[in-house]
C-alpha cells in the first residue's frame, strides 16, 4: 500500500517562524515505482475532475491556487500534471512576469486582483503578487521604478524593512477579505535545493528540447540564493494564516511533489460545503414535459 499523504504535514502554522533549513527539500517517496506514481496521480486527477465539476455547479466558492518557487522548482509541471483533468471552462492560469508600465502606475496588488477567479472557478497563479516581497526584496532597486513616495516606503532608505511589513499586512488583509467573500486561497512554495536546481539547469542545457527554458538570467539569480531564502522565510512567516495557508512542498522529486500538491488541492475542495443545485417541483414538471416531447 502506498504511503498516505497528510497535507497538514506541509502546512506552515500561522505565526510560525520559518527556517527553511529545517524543512526538507526531499522526503521518502509516496510511490514505489513509476507505474504506481502514474496510478496515484491518475486517481487524484480523476477525483479532482469530479470535485471541480461539483465546484463549478455549486457556484458558491472561488478557489485560488498560488505557486511560488525558485527557477526550475517545477511550478509549470505541477500545474500541467495535477490540473490535467480539470475542465478548462472552470479554470484559468495566470503567469506574472515583469510589471508593465501601466501596472507600475497602480498599487502592487492591482494587476493580480484583476485576475482573481469568479465563484465556481479555479484560478491558478504561476508566481503572483508575492513577487513584490520576494524578487523585489532581493533587488530593492526595483522599487525605484514603482515611483513610490518616500512616506510610502516608510523612510528615506529604499531597503527599509518597514515597507515589507506594510506589504505583508496588505497581502494578509486582501486574503482575509477574499475569504470573507467566498474565495479560498491556497499557497504552495515548491522547496527546491540549490544542488537540484543545478542539475535541472544542466538538463536544460544538455537536452535540446529544454533549451528554451534556460536563460542567462537564471544563472544571475542563482547568485542571490541565500538572499532569496531569507526573503522566502520572512514571507512565509509573515503571511501564512488560517484563512490562506502556505504549504512548503519538498520539490527535489518532481513526481512526489505533484502527488503532494494534488492532495493539498483535493483536501481543500473536499472541505468546502458544496452540493449540486436542487431541482424544484416546478422545474421537474417542466423537464418531464420536455422529455415527453423528445420521446415523441
Amino acid at each position: 500500500m502506498p504511503a498516505k499523504i497528510d497535507s497538514k504535514d506541509f502546512r506552515v502554522r500561522p505565526g510560525a517562524n520559518v527556517n527553511l533549513d529545517k524543512w526538507a527539500t526531499a522526503v521518502k517517496p509516496i510511490y514505489k515505482s513509476k507505474k504506481e506514481y502514474q496510478e496515484l496521480l491518475a486517481e487524484h486527477v480523476e477525483k479532482l475532475s469530479s470535485l471541480q465539476q461539483l465546484h463549478y455547479a455549486s457556484d458558491r466558492y472561488a478557489l485560488l491556487l498560488i505557486f511560488q518557487g525558485m527557477d526550475a522548482a517545477g511550478k509549470d509541471g505541477a500545474i500541467r500534471h495535477v490540473m490535467s483533468g480539470v475542465n478548462p471552462q472552470g479554470c484559468q492560469v495566470s503567469a506574472f512576469k515583469q510589471p508593465t508600465p501601466e501596472e507600475l502606475e497602480h498599487d502592487f496588488l492591482w494587476r493580480s486582483t484583476q485576475r482573481l477567479p469568479e465563484r465556481g472557478q479555479i484560478g491558478i497563479f504561476n508566481r503572483s503578487y508575492y513577487e513584490e516581497v520576494l524578487v523585489v526584496r532581493v533587488h530593492p532597486e526595483m522599487l525605484r521604478s514603482q515611483g513610490l513616495a518616500e512616506e510610502l516606503r516608510g523612510g528615506k532608505s529604499i531597503d527599509d524593512k518597514n515597507i515589507w511589513e506594510q506589504r505583508y499586512r496588505s497581502i494578509v488583509n486582501l486574503e482575509s477579505h477574499l475569504y470573507r467573500n467566498g474565495t479560498r486561497t491556497v499557497k504552495m512554495f515548491l522547496h527546491l535545493s540549490r544542488e537540484e536546481q543545478r542539475k535541472r539547469f544542466l538538463e536544460r542545457i544538455d537536452e535540446p528540447e529544454k533549451n528554451w527554458k534556460f536563460s542567462l538570467a537564471d544563472i544571475h539569480e542563482r547568485k542571490y540564493w541565500k538572499t532569496y531564502m531569507d526573503a522566502y522565510e520572512a514571507c512565509l512567516s509573515g503571511t501564512s494564516t488560517h484563512h490562506a495557508p502556505w504549504y512548503i512542498v519538498p520539490a527535489d522529486d518532481k513526481e512526489n511533489a505533484r502527488l503532494i500538491v494534488s492532495r493539498i488541492v483535493l483536501d481543500t475542495l473536499q472541505d468546502l460545503k458544496m452540493a449540486y443545485p436542487k431541482t424544484t417541483a416546478k422545474r421537474r414538471e417542466e423537464l418531464k414535459s420536455i422529455r415527453k416531447q423528445l420521446v415523441k
